[in-house]
């Protein structure tokens, strides 16, 4: 088939290469895109968006930026039919675990609308209030933040081409930065058909919105002082780019979101039949099983106490055989096929290496498959793991397996379970389930110092709360340690990282003139 995706810079769709690249249907094998290989024109591409994107952008107020963004969420829900089937075809998907990613980007974008819409005609963003150096109080210093002055380069993960573009770019967008975007190349259609529909609309102007589709080469190569780069990925990964003079030797700032073992904790309350019980596990079918385990929030690590280690483990397992797993173009299907079958070798690798320490409490590879050939397709049944001595565990601790994978450790008291928690050396996300809400309050603060969000459930929130591996966008995600150091969202706080903070000292008029297009930094 021809369906070739182009890259984007400098205001022009590029002359097609020669194909590098094949994107296949990941349950039928079915060639259904293809890419270059390393892009041309990249110096060009990146100049062409630091002097026209940005200088447009930054012409504008946060207000019209924000209207923008408004206009650009219309473009993508009158296109999510076509957004959808790219979905299904290219990473093997549910229609509900599309609307993850879909929706999620959608609903991130208008949430960045309605928030830069506070923002009004204000072009400069004051951050505190003046700091009085004399006597007479005439002399003073204000803090402000400013847009960067030069490009966001995002280079992305495979599980969410849609939202990983829209959670990242509609903050650079509406600081007045402009974008371009490297999606992973195995399910880059997705993003690729996004830009396009954007583009196509008119809405950004030249050089606001650029796309490479094929090898990420001499990107990084391509970044000045003044740039900013956004990565998510592997942490192997994470190291070259910490390592490439663009980062370690000119300081481009850089956001990294890597490796994550996520863990949820079951508190010393609960016992089978309860409320809070019940809630862990529904949460823990759905962690294991939305997207086959392909988030980079899903939990890895399920802490119970040791009391009720075997009632949870049977719970789950009895869930876990209930789901149907192969073609989601079966509507009885409910989990699809991981992205491809590169990622598929990657998972059972990590499933054999688990096992070597773990116990399997539940297998579901004995299952067959749903109108999906074994031989093709990147379908992997659930797998649950478990370890009741879990001081005995340290690959659990150590060793990720991006896919429907998690294990069950004991835990003796709260103490125990924080230590086991920890041990993750830094993570994206925990949860807590417990009906005792001063224990969460306390847990949640002791597991703050190793985790970007803290998730607590208690029995009144069961049915409302948004989810242990949903990201949010008025809250922060990212996570200290191994999980990148990073920060991405948390309503306007995703704006820092585009902006520079600067100190302006003079005469308090000076600093009333300045204030004059300003507006209060407020989170």
């Amino acid at each position: 088939m021809s369906n070739y995706l182009h890259n984007y810079l400098s205001g022009e769709w590029q002359a097609q290469a020669d194909a590098a690249n094949l994107l296949r249907d990941p349950v039928t094998g079915e060639h259904i895109a293809s890419t270059g290989g390393r892009a041309t024109g990249l110096e060009a591409g990146f100049e062409f968006a630091r002097s026209k994107g940005a200088a447009a952008l930054q012409a504008m107020t946060y207000g019209e930026r924000a209207a923008m963004l408004d206009q650009v969420l219309k473009v993508l829900q009158a296109n999510r039919d076509a957004y959808y089937d790219i979905s299904l075809a290219n990473s093997g998907t549910t229609k509900a675990d599309s609307a993850v990613d879909i929706e999620g980007g959608c609903f991130t974008l208008g949430y960045y609308a309605k928030l830069g819409a506070s923002l009004g005609d204000a072009r400069t963003l004051l951050d505190g209030t003046p700091a009085i150096y004399s006597k007479d109080k005439l002399f003073q210093a204000q803090h402000i933040l400013t847009p960067a002055r030069g490009v966001a380069l995002f280079i992305n993960a495979f599980n969410f081409p849609s939202w990983g573009l829209w959670e990242k770019a509609a903050p650079a967008l509406l600081s007045g930065v402009p974008v371009i975007v490297k999606p992973a190349t195995v399910t880059a259609w997705l993003t690729h058909r996004m830009v396009a529909d954007v583009i196509a609309a008119g809405i950004l102007p030249a050089g606001a919105l650029s796309i490479v589709c094929g090898s990420s080469a001499g990107l990084l190569d391509q970044l000045r002082p003044f740039d900013v780069l956004s990565f998510t990925g592997s942490a192997d990964t994470a190291v070259a780019i910490r390592s490439h003079d663009a980062v370690a030797r000119h300081s481009v700032r850089t956001n990294i979101e890597a490796d994550s073992l996520n863990c949820s904790m079951l508190g010393p309350d609960a016992v089978p039949g309860s409320a809070s019980f019940d809630a862990y596990v529904n949460e823990l079918v759905r962690e294991m099983s939305t997207k086959s385990g392909q988030r980079c929030t899903a939990t890895r690590r399920a802490l119970v106490p040791s009391s009720v280690y075997g009632e949870v483990a049977e719970a789950v397992s009895a869930r876990l055989a209930q789901i149907k797993v192969g073609n989601p173009r079966n509507e009885e299907v409910r989990m699809g096929s991981l992205v491809s079958r590169e990622q598929y070798d990657n998972v059972q690798a990590g499933i054999r290496k688990l096992a070597s320490e773990a116990k399997t409490l539940y297998d579901g590879s004995s299952q067959p498959l749903v109108d999906a050939d074994p031989a093709v397709a990147a379908c992997v049944s659930p797998t649950l793991f478990g370890v009741q001595d879990a001081d005995q565990a340290a690959l659990v601790h150590d060793h990720e397996v991006f896919g429907p994978v998690s294990t069950l450790l004991g835990y003796r008291d709260t103490a125990h379970a924080l230590e086991l928690a920890h041990r993750g050396l830094g993570s994206l996300v925990a949860s807590a389930f417990s009906e005792d809400a001063a224990w969460l309050a306390t847990t949640a603060q002791a597991l703050a110092a190793s985790h970007g969000r803290v998730h607590t459930v208690t029995p009144e929130v069961a049915k409302t709360q948004t989810g242990h591996g949903n990201v949010m966008p008025g809250s922060i995600h990212g996570g200290p340690g191994r999980a990148g150091g990073g920060e991405e969202l948390g309503g306007l706080r995703a704006l820092a990282f585009y902006h520079r903070r600067s100190a302006i000292q003079g005469s308090a008029q000076t600093l009333e003139n300045l204030s004059a297009t300003a507006k209060a930094w407020t989170v």
